[in-house]
């Protein structure tokens, strides 16, 4: 069907008749007092400026604003005369001299004086600009002041444009003062007022949601002889579109419109505001059919619809609930050679997207294709923003190769590539995208710098993030406190406290002020190393010092640190404290809880805890998960754990527990298998760094704990690859060391295992020693964010537990230092023992230190962890005088 129509839009009988107020009661020919009070037209006012769709309409009378310049240059063209007494023009600084010492005048000032010096220089045109300087800064009363001087003066009379601009002022300042735009507009002779004047008076009625006003003037100038012109009719059908309370019925302004059309004057032709204006009342109606036969007359009398047309339009029918309907009429103007223009697509496509119509929104890109509208970069941007929210970021890697072969990508298009990607955990694919951005010679902007710190900081990346600080430098940009915070967030996620601790400095030094974000970055990152002083001395110095209160996320930080540094207590008081702040917790917080009373043993709180958590999610988290089964193989409660376990594996609404329940079972080994595990585990890095390290530190502790030592160890290598425990092996030629400081007991068990077969491997080999091997179990910071020795690395779980561990596998080769408390080591000495062993035992089947397999789940009742210690996690191993005095000779080296 072709897109052109013969039909009347509206005839002169649509029109009704409108309640015009009585003449004994108030005449335009004098000012008129208010009815019902300035407070009332207020009501009006603000009803009439709220909703979202009447912003629509307000951007449809755009002409309203503008009506000021209307007739402007016929005005000018009727000034034949310079008003100053001699032939001086006036210069731009003269006029600003001018502003300048009205602005500086006191209330009771001499205008007269202020005007003595440039008298004679000065036009109508120069007053115009003051008005205009007065009227953008709202200062109505010296307008009005000046205003009645000039009505005094001869020389600088006002003319229609003067009282026109005086208007528009005194008009926007709401209702209260429309009678004295009335009495202005009085001033003005009858002789002299032409449409412009009448239009701005409509206007300032307009503008106060006084539609039956601004329509009584449109029909008293009319009855005066004045012609109205499109600017005045624009005006009242924008008053009247915008009217709410009660609205006005649409068939009233297409008699507006209808009469525009039949207006034999050119001068009163609709134009394109026109019809925004009735396109935008009818999307508010939801007028689907009325904005069709709309666009048809709009194409019919020759007027090209705009962004502002098509979006209107697009809303109509998307309030109507028929979005096809848009498609098949974008394809009818294509045929009959009005092809939309990119910006119509891209509002179709968008009402697409708002309701997650994905089909339906790459449809409309390939009829845009199919009609030969070339695609904008927003168009693909739209979509790839789409596929990013719907996580189909496969779609969104091809939709953007696609982009690369017929639209450069902008900046913008990459901005949000980095933030699909960077909440989508591929925070890698971020960094790389942003080498390609500056490649291809598109220059970043602060969001895109901002939006790649974000995801360097969720994804670890200090060298990246880095490198992002350096670009940021070289190009004169200065860091926000955002991009600062992914600094330090990717430094903490790195265990690299003394650089993050340097960076959180150096933000404040350069003016970018820390964020209670950054606050929470860097006491996350000392929670994960259980360094719970620092992060109460961080947290101390944001509510002290930067005046910041804590909030739930702080919260949730020092619960880990305590956890971590095995202060429990504190970690529930911190809990506690949470709730009397009234900040509600969430699945996060529970676990932290859950986390305390587990590493406690405490079997009837955990349950509770678990059950609270339970019941305040869908599905309770891999960790949680892990955290009760690690509690009940921990004490032998194999009933409890297998009842929950299979609890773990029935879950339907999650197949990711259900793969580490088989797992943890011991029935995906194989390699077909395995491969879903190795999914999972992946996926789990998505989530970023903070989320990987719990879980896997969950996953690993249910593992050593149920006897899984080899799959164990298979996962503890998945989460090595993946780059979470960048701390964990370090070697020189003086020291081998491991650091298990930030792991849970059981992962720190499986870490030391695979860490001392290694250590046999290469004390088996032909391998220089060094002066000694080391294990990192704690780590403190003085102030200046620098490690010192820790004097209660003794107490902690982790520590107990591995110390008795290597005594039990080596005997006594390891020990704790004097020089450094917070490490067990083997000196060369000791491993020079172990290597003449391992020598003297060629030959022997011992594959290394610790037997890593993987061993049968014990049946219900079986004492396998508290048949010789009742739970104290090695204590009994610890000696008395665990300190031993090394020789000075053997350690010089170091």
């Amino acid at each position: 069907m072709a897109l052109v129509s013969t039909a009347t839009v509206a005839s002169s009988s649509c029109h009704c008749d409108l309640i015009l107020f009585p003449t004994a009661r108030r005449s335009w020919r004098g000012p008129r007092r208010s009815r019902g009070g300035a407070g009332a037209r207020l009501a009006v006012l603000d009803r009439g400026s709220t909703g979202g769709g009447l912003a629509v309409l307000e951007r449809a009378g755009a002409g309203v604003a503008a009506l000021e310049r209307v007739g402007a240059a016929a005005a000018a063209a009727r000034r034949e005369e310079v008003v100053s007494a001699g032939n001086g023009r006036s210069s731009p600084y003269e006029v600003d001299s001018l502003i300048e010492r009205l602005s500086n005048l006191p209330p009771r000032g001499s205008i007269a004086r202020c005007l003595e010096t440039a008298r004679h220089r000065l036009t109508l045109q120069d007053f115009a600009a003051v008005y205009r300087e007065f009227s953008r800064r709202g200062d109505w009363q010296r307008s009005l002041r000046l205003f009645k001087y000039m009505q005094r003066q001869s020389w600088c009379r006002p003319d229609e444009h003067i009282h026109a601009i005086v208007i528009g002022v005194l008009g926007r300042q709401g209702p209260a003062l429309l009678d004295k735009c009335l009495e202005v507009f009085h001033d003005l002779p009858t002789e002299s007022r032409t449409a412009l004047s009448y239009t701005s008076l409509i206007a300032a009625y307009a503008r106060n949601a006084l539609h039956e006003e601004a329509r009584a003037l449109l029909d008293q100038m009319k009855a005066e002889g004045v012609a109205p012109t499109a600017a005045t009719y624009n005006t009242v059908l924008a008053a009247c579109a915008r009217a709410t309370d009660p609205p006005v019925p649409f068939d009233m302004l297409l008699g507006l419109f209808a009469e525009m059309r039949h207006d034999v004057s050119p001068s009163v032709r609709p134009d394109l505001t026109t019809y925004n204006t009735l396109l935008a009342a009818a999307a508010v109606r939801s007028l689907a059919d009325q904005s069709e036969m709309l666009l048809r007359t709009m194409l019919e009398a020759g007027v090209s619809p705009d962004t502002v047309s098509y979006r209107h339009i697009v809303d109509a029918f998307a309030s109507a609930g028929n979005l096809s309907r848009v498609a098949e009429l974008f394809a009818e103007m294509a045929a009959t050679g009005h092809t939309p223009d990119p910006s119509a697509y891209l509002g179709l496509m968008e009402a697409h997207t708002r309701v997650g119509a994905t089909a339906e929104a790459v449809a409309v890109l390939r009829q845009m294709q199919a009609d030969g509208c070339a695609p904008t970069a927003a168009t693909y941007r739209v979509l790839l923003d789409l596929y990013g929210k719907q996580g189909r970021f496969d779609g969104v890697r091809e939709l953007f190769r696609e982009m690369r072969t017929s639209v450069p990508p902008d900046t913008a298009t990459y901005n949000v590539l980095f933030r699909v990607f960077g909440d989508g955990g591929f925070f890698k694919e971020v960094v790389g995208l942003f080498h390609d951005m500056l490649q291809t010679g598109v220059e970043p902007d602060m969001l895109t710098c901002e939006n790649v710190m974000a995801a360097c900081g969720r994804g670890g990346l200090h060298e990246d993030a880095r490198e992002v600080l350096q670009y940021m430098t070289r190009e004169g940009m200065v860091p926000t406190a955002d991009a600062y915070t992914g600094l330090v967030e990717a430094l903490g996620h790195a265990a690299m406290y003394e650089e993050a601790y340097v960076a959180f400095n150096m933000m404040t030094e350069i003016g970018s002020l820390p964020t209670i974000e950054t606050y929470n970055a860097l006491a996350n990152a000392y929670a994960k190393g259980g360094l719970f002083q620092e992060a109460e001395a961080i947290f101390s110095r944001m509510t002290n010092n930067a005046g910041i209160q804590k909030n739930k996320d702080s919260f949730d930080a020092l619960i880990e640190a305590y956890c971590q540094g095995a202060q429990l207590d504190d970690a529930v008081k911190a809990y506690m404290d949470m709730r009397k702040s009234r900040f509600n917790p969430d699945e996060r917080s529970l676990e932290g809880v859950l986390n305390a009373y587990c590493i406690a043993g405490v079997i009837e709180e955990s349950k509770e805890q678990y059950e609270e958590l339970q019941s305040s999610v869908t599905v309770p988290s891999i960790m949680a998960y892990c955290m009760m089964l690690s509690l009940y193989a921990r004490n032998d409660r194999w009933t409890d754990a297998y009842d929950l376990l299979e609890e773990m594996k029935t879950n339907h609404a999650s197949s990711t527990h259900q793969v580490i329940a088989s797992l943890i079972k011991g029935e995906y080994d194989d390699s077909s298998n395995w491969q879903m595990v190795e999914y999972v585990l992946e996926n789990s890095t998505l989530e970023g760094c903070d989320y990987s390290l719990r879980f896997f530190n969950a996953l690993l502790d249910v593992l050593w704990w149920f006897g899984q030592k080899d799959r164990a160890a298979r996962v503890l290598d998945q989460a090595v690859k993946f780059g979470l425990f960048p701390e964990l092996y370090r070697d020189t030629k003086l020291v081998w060391s491991l650091d298990v400081h930030r792991m849970s007991v059981g992962a720190a068990l499986v870490a030391v295992s695979v860490w001392l077969n290694k250590l046999y491997d290469r004390l088996n080999g032909d391998e220089d020693l060094p002066q000694l091997a080391s294990v990192f179990l704690y780590i403190h910071l003085s102030r200046r964010g620098e490690m010192e020795k820790s004097t209660i690395t003794r107490g902690l779980p982790t520590a107990k537990v591995v110390y008795s561990f290597l005594n039990d596998t080596l005997s006594a080769s390891f020990h704790f230092p004097k020089w450094n408390k917070g490490r067990i080591i083997c000196l060369k000495s000791q491993l020079k023992k172990l290597q003449s062993a391992i020598d003297s035992s060629n030959g022997s089947a011992t594959a290394g230190f610790v037997p890593m397999t993987n061993s049968h789940l014990p049946s219900p009742g079986s004492k396998i962890n508290t048949r010789e210690v009742p739970v104290d996690n090695g204590t009994g191993h610890l000696p008395d005088k665990p300190f031993v005095e090394e020789k000075d000779a053997e350690l010089l080296a170091l």
